[in-house]
């Protein structure tokens, strides 16, 4: 499992988890596209920006490998800000390749681009 240096381990100030220490030893944590209904918490809300921030900020427009990245964070951005870089995905696999949606990305998490302050 790739580890990627440099990644913010977690939401500064908060306990929501961006990275994890170790593979699980159960098995990879399958990728699946999580509903963010428009109740939810301003928390959730600001690990979700922050999340996608440190992705723009790390990775970019880049493809990049799921790694250490925690599979329930990047469930709240997969299949719609986050989406597979390539054909053969494999939502149960570490080395899985990723990409930012730039668009949708833009459109839902204007601030983490530096857009709508």
């Amino acid at each position: 499992m790739l580890k990627h240096r440099g990644f913010p381990g977690r939401l500064p100030g908060t306990d929501f988890q961006f990275t994890i220490r170790r593979a699980n030893p159960k098995g990879v944590t399958r990728l699946i596209a999580r509903e963010r209904f428009r109740d939810r918490g301003a928390a959730d809300r600001r690990a979700d920006l922050g999340f996608m921030t440190a992705l723009w900020e790390h990775f970019g427009e880049e493809p990049f490998e799921r790694g250490n990245l925690d599979a329930g964070r990047l469930s709240w951005l997969f299949g719609r800000e986050v989406i597979p870089a390539d054909e053969d995905f494999d939502p149960e696999s570490y080395e899985a390749l990723l990409r930012i949606d730039l668009a949708k990305a833009k459109a839902a998490f204007p601030e983490a681009f530096g857009e709508g302050e």
